[in-house]
């Protein structure tokens, strides 16, 4: 993974998607920069342009939390790409925590929501257990052990079992930006991403920097046993465990999808 310089690639990223108009600046003229040129990005950060390049090439590793808001304010960075950038200057050199296995009375507590299915997931969305609902519900992923190894390196499963398969693909690298990105240093992130660089679409959104830290929205599914689903989903931190988030499926009551759910429960429907 390219952890060496984290925030000068980041900042490469997010200024080629910034156009001149969006910035504020004439686009009339002839262009071979994409997007925002270094000296543009200075100048509207009110940086001079030696100490932006330094930043760039890593040569300037402590910016001031004003540096930081004028960049993003310059790059139109979201609230979680801010934050991110503002982690990644805080994190270059410290390693984090491995992902712990999951507390005896984290597993108590999900098996017995029956009717509720629930995933314990890692910084890297490596699926670390799950209720029954829950494992029945994501069967065809489970052999992969990752959500974003199966959206990418078995497409067309990935794209029956995702009807929105583009959002999830996209959702899923901005995920490893936002959560498993930020330390330097990561075994694993490096592992899963060296694996999904083969792949030309995975690279491509890698490269861009999205970063989206979701806490909650809707999934479209087709399970290959009851069919299509949609459920709005929940993710909560699990206290005292860093890097492990528990995510929660629901149906909206009396709907056909909470009809599948109930279905799915049945014995001879999960084997």
């Amino acid at each position: 993974m390219d952890s060496v310089n984290q925030l000068g690639r980041f900042l490469r990223a997010r200024r080629a998607v910034v156009s001149p108009r969006e910035a504020g600046l004439p686009d009339d003229a002839p262009r071979r920069t994409v997007g925002l040129k270094q000296e543009e990005v200075a100048r509207l950060a009110g940086l001079s342009e030696g100490y932006y390049a330094r930043l760039e090439q890593a040569r300037e590793k402590h910016p001031s939390d004003q540096v930081l808001q004028a960049l993003a304010r310059v790059l139109r960075l979201n609230p979680d790409a801010a934050r991110y950038m503002r982690a990644l200057v805080r994190a270059q050199d410290r390693p984090a925590p491995a992902d712990a296995e999951v507390a005896a009375h984290v597993l108590h507590l999900i098996e017995a929501w029956d009717a509720t299915p629930a995933l314990v997931l890692g910084s890297c969305l490596d699926v670390l257990a799950g209720n029954a609902l829950g494992r029945a519900l994501y069967a065809p992923v489970l052999p992969y052990g990752n959500l974003v190894r199966f959206t990418f390196l078995d497409k067309p499963a990935a794209r029956a079992f995702y009807r929105d398969w583009q959002l999830i693909a996209e959702a899923g690298v901005a995920w490893l930006r936002a959560t498993a990105g930020v330390p330097a240093g990561r075994p694993r992130l490096d592992e899963l991403v060296e694996e999904l660089s083969a792949d030309a679409e995975f690279r491509r959104l890698w490269s861009r920097f999205d970063v989206r830290d979701k806490t909650s929205d809707v999934k479209r599914l087709h399970h290959p046993i009851v069919g299509d689903l949609t459920l709005n989903y929940q993710i909560l931190d699990v206290d005292g465990a860093a890097g492990q988030h528990l995510f929660i499926y629901q149906a909206q009551p009396g709907s056909p999808s909470e009809r599948a759910l109930l279905r799915l429960r049945e014995p001879a429907a999960t084997e």
